[in-house]
């Protein structure tokens, strides 16, 4: 059987930055198991896989190359850039129906695509004690400052350079199995005209270091809009390829800007 594959950096004006994801839409579901072991193939942060539902609608799924995940942001984005600029290129807003309720994705300014995300607040977490120098050693990086916890476990540095500097994932999953989280945003005060920076681990699932993340943004915006009394933020992740969002916090929701860049297009036969 055969599928037609796109690979999309998202958060990216050109290929080689931002977070790469594969987009394979399907007529209809393949079984679960296969779609899995086309995420493993593909081994990028996540593939998505698409069915669609109407004219403006689609049903929508994210796998890890070890796990379906229950929301992820950059590949949504992949998803509706195809939608616009391979299968319906006269749409506008596209929506899909997700594990995380309807996300909606709309054609920006400048060719940037804007999506709306659920919020996740992140809140104060009764840390195991040590657990501070656990992650500073782990991640090779000073202890933070503070720590909460959201879909993920949050650390929190005073400035941008302890998240810049931080070589990679190192220890952490041994850190983030203890504690019983899969994945760790580690973040600061912006510099370079960035409002806030982050990196974001998730090992269990197997992404050391995921390069650019909206699911994460869910957290760090509504967390940091209060912090610093804005409420759209200019957002860099610093990882390896690094990536640019343009996030504005709206109540329940959070709103995520960028680019995409087209990579590759392809078909799998399996």
């Amino acid at each position: 059987m055969k599928h037609k594959l796109w690979q999309i950096d998202a958060f990216a004006a050109r290929p080689f930055s931002g977070n790469p994801a594969a987009v394979v839409p399907l007529d209809s579901w393949i079984d679960d198991s296969l779609m899995q072991r086309i995420a493993n193939e593909n081994n990028l942060a996540e593939t998505a896989f698409f069915v669609r539902r109407s004219a403006l609608h689609y049903d929508l799924r994210w796998f890890t190359p070890e796990a379906e995940v229950e929301l992820c942001g950059h590949a949504t984005l992949a998803s509706a850039w195809v939608v616009f600029n391979e299968l319906a290129p006269e749409l506008k807003t596209v929506s899909f129906e997700t594990r995380s309720g309807t996300l909606t994705v709309r054609r920006g300014d400048n060719g940037n695509l804007e999506m709306s995300l659920p919020s996740d607040p992140a809140i104060p977490f009764d840390a195991p004690a040590g657990l501070k120098d656990d992650i500073a050693n782990a991640l090779g990086a000073p202890p933070p400052d503070e720590i909460f916890k959201c879909r993920y476990l949050l650390a929190i540095w005073k400035n941008a350079a302890a998240i810049r500097d931080i070589a990679g994932p190192g220890e952490i999953a041994r850190v983030l199995r203890d504690t019983g989280f899969w994945g760790l945003i580690v973040s600061a005060p912006g510099d370079d005209d960035y409002d806030i920076v982050s990196r974001f681990f998730a090992p269990a699932k197997g992404v050391p270091e995921d390069p650019v993340t909206g699911s994460a943004h869910c957290a760090l915006v509504p967390f940091w809009a209060k912090r610093l009394g804005k409420k759209t933020l200019r957002a860099y992740q610093a990882s390896p390829r690094g990536g640019d969002l343009l996030c504005t916090e709206d109540g329940e929701r959070v709103a995520l800007s960028g680019p995409c860049a087209l990579y590759m297009r392809g078909e799998i036969d399996v």
